[in-house]
């Protein structure tokens, strides 16, 4: 019984340390400042929770780096006239060119959200905008959902997020340590879905009625 005791707290031992080691890997990674790029795509997705995504997605459609842009996991009591100043479009190509997605409640959702929609479009590359902690996650699980898609990681750094080292402010390091420990069981499952396929039929977000675009424009 003794030698299983020390088995197990060796073995617990190993995985805090890989864990750990994990974390730091993760934070060096989602802290560095993001990289300028001038990558084209079909599609541009935005999944929204952060304060500058929308305009900086809104910023590469300006671009013509997408002929579409897809806000996914909009609060259903945010309306079209304040997704349009948050995103600073002329009204114009915000009617043209945006996709409202109200169907997705958090980052599994987006996944599903965005293959309804990326499927609809015949869209084979896709540009994904988010915060820089949130884009590994994301990447897991939109890659789970559409691994026949190209995906261009395009992370935002919030405002204020990189002044000085993450781990002397507890606010940045309690963000950081909550995303990692939800990225894990996602690369699990992205992982597991490389191996064996999808577990099962994935729920099927409804394609949003703004994914179809207007036949007059």
């Amino acid at each position: 019984m003794p030698k299983l005791m020390r088995i197990a707290a060796i073995s617990l031992s190993a995985l805090a340390a890989a864990t750990a080691l994990g974390f730091v890997a993760f934070a060096l990674v989602v802290m560095r400042a993001p990289e300028e790029t001038t990558a084209k795509a079909d599609g541009i997705v935005v999944l929204t929770g952060g304060e500058t995504r929308i305009s900086e997605a809104a910023r590469l459609l300006r671009e013509g780096r997408g002929d579409r842009l897809l806000i996914s996991g909009v609060n259903r009591h945010t309306g079209r006239q304040d997704l349009i100043r948050l995103s600073g479009l002329e009204q114009a190509q915000f009617n043209c060119c945006v996709d409202i997605g109200y169907t997705a409640l958090n980052t599994i959702g987006n996944a599903n959200e965005t293959r309804s929609w990326a499927e609809a479009m015949r869209y084979d590359t896709l540009i994904i905008v988010t915060s820089s902690y949130h884009m590994p996650r994301s990447i897991a699980e939109l890659a789970r959902e559409l691994p026949n898609t190209t995906l261009i990681a395009h992370p935002v750094q919030p405002r204020g997020f990189n002044d000085g080292a993450w781990w002397l402010r507890p606010r940045t390091a309690r963000v950081l340590a909550s995303e990692y420990l939800k990225f894990l069981p996602a690369a699990a499952r992205y992982a597991a879905s490389r191996v064996i396929g999808p577990w099962g039929e994935s729920s099927m977000a409804e394609v949003p009625a703004e994914a179809v675009p207007p036949a007059n424009i």
